[in-house]
């Protein structure tokens, strides 16, 4: 039975025209049976049975037939059913409840509109009908039955009103939920893009730093093979040890993009400042004479920033091992400055390559992407007398972990 009737009732809402001629029906029924009651008996107030008169029969099925397009046109039914209301208040005696259509109807209009509309028509229905029942009626102006078509207008038009505030609310409701939903998806799409990027980052530093190696290295070996072979030797043992290393970063580094049933990840932690001597290390048994100065008295660095400032200083001294030349001298200082941590790398241009922009690749734009997500600064540039200077500043507290600190 409980599924018979909700069959009835989805059916009857995705065809709103039937819904209305139903309640049309309704209404019909409740206006003839009303019309069927006499509240003013020979002694009294007392309820007895009446015949309704042919025309109040007529009226009523006009108003309830105006209904049936209430959802089409709701102003137009609104003077429709005021019309026969009116008509039946003046002349119906005894009078019969026709003005129940007026009431729907404008339940429908309020539903539909505005509140300045609501008022407005609600206002001038009360008034119409109210009016023409206590001055034009055949019954005394303070009769209940006038009273009683007030009421009921007003009744209607608040019902009306509430309905559409209801759906406005509801309304409202579900944009916020499919705005926030639309927000998550495209927050999330953003963070898929940064990572991605921050990937790309990660991979051409690890590429560009050991690949510069293996290219010094195979040069020396290819250079004194015929008269040096222990140097030659020692040089392939070099490329052979860079090699692994990019390996084993670049396996690090993808392995951040397996799925949970992919094999297991090598859980090496990102490189830091704390690995700054094994970097200089390479980059010394690759022939390039490098300075480190630290002044940081042990600063503790978020992940995020001790990782930019080690990519930092990798790409800045793979640029000069490729760019400054066989002679080139490099200087790396790391300086705790109040609230930030300042990377320096400093070389004295002896190559006639030294622009590390003249390759064409994305080095410093790498590095510059890097620390500008963290909020923090890059300065690059020539110096004065010759080579070139790379600067970054990075906040010690970034602010993701200002905000997971404070929670």
């Amino acid at each position: 039975m409980s599924g018979t009737l909700e069959r009835s009732r989805r059916h009857l809402k995705a065809h709103p025209l039937a819904l209305d001629a139903t309640l049309a029906a309704g209404v019909l029924v409740c206006m003839v049976a009303g019309s069927f009651v006499d509240p003013h008996g020979a002694d009294g107030v007392t309820w007895g049975v009446r015949t309704p008169d042919p025309l109040a029969l007529v009226l009523m099925t006009l108003g309830a037939l105006a209904l049936v397009f209430r959802r089409r046109a709701p102003r137009t039914v609104l003077a429709l059913t005021g019309t026969v209301s009116v008509v039946e208040c003046v002349i119906g005696d005894p009078r019969a409840p026709v003005a129940m259509s007026a009431v729907i109807a404008l339940f429908t209009v309020a539903a539909s509109t505005d509140r300045p509309t609501t008022w407005r028509l609600g206002l001038l229905t009360m008034t119409v009908l109210t009016g023409a029942a206590m001055l034009g009626g055949p019954l005394p102006w303070y009769a209940q039955e006038n009273l009683a078509i007030f009421a009921w207008t007003g009744i209607g038009a608040t019902a009306g009103d509430a309905v559409r505030s209801r759906r406005a609310v509801v309304q409202a409701i579900r944009e916020r939920a499919e705005r926030a939903e639309r927000t998550r998806e495209e927050e999330a799409r953003r963070r898929v893009a940064e990572e991605r990027l921050r990937i790309a980052r990660d991979l051409h530093d690890v590429v560009a730093h050991h690949i510069a190696l293996v290219n010094v290295q195979a040069g020396v070996a290819a250079h004194v093979m015929d008269k040096r072979p222990d140097q030659a030797k020692e040089a392939l043992a070099h490329v052979r040890e860079a090699s692994r290393s990019a390996l084993n970063e670049l396996r690090a580094t993808v392995g951040l993009l397996r799925q949970s049933g992919d094999p297991e990840a090598p859980t090496e932690p990102a490189p830091g400042l704390s690995r700054l001597d094994e970097l200089v290390g390479t980059f010394r048994s690759a022939g390039l004479h490098v300075e480190v100065a630290r002044a940081d008295h042990g600063t503790t660095l978020p992940a995020a920033v001790d990782l930019a400032a080690y990519r930092v200083i990798q790409e800045a001294l793979t640029n000069v091992q490729k760019h400054a030349g066989t002679e080139a001298k490099a200087e790396v200082s790391v300086v705790r400055v109040g609230p930030n941590v300042e990377i320096t790398v400093l070389d004295n241009g002896a190559g006639e390559d030294d622009d590390p922009d003249s390759g064409g690749g994305h080095g410093l734009l790498g590095m510059r992407e890097r620390v500008t997500a963290l909020r923090g600064t890059l300065t690059t540039g020539p110096r004065y007398g010759g080579g070139f200077r790379v600067h970054a500043i990075l906040p010690v507290k970034t602010r993701t972990a200002t905000t997971g600190g404070s929670v």
